[in-house]
């Protein structure tokens, strides 16, 4: 897969929560890290997500915001 992206961090999915519409993907990057992804349940079974599963987590966004 090429993709023009360039923050891209591969994981292993440890968990999958359905929802309505979007259902929500969790992946662990290493070292506990767990990053949380929001997708459509159309794109959760068009890529046959199951947890155990090798992803890559792509991040693309114009803004990144941190509160406190």
């Amino acid at each position: 897969m090429k993709i023009s992206a360039r923050n891209q961090i591969s994981g292993t999915v440890v968990g999958i929560t359905s929802g309505a519409v979007n259902g929500s993907i969790k992946v662990n990057i290493g070292g506990d890290i767990i990053v949380t992804a929001s997708i459509t349940e159309e794109a959760i079974q068009e890529l046959g997500l199951a947890e155990g599963d090798t992803v890559t987590v792509i991040v693309k966004a114009s803004d990144v915001m941190i509160g406190k």
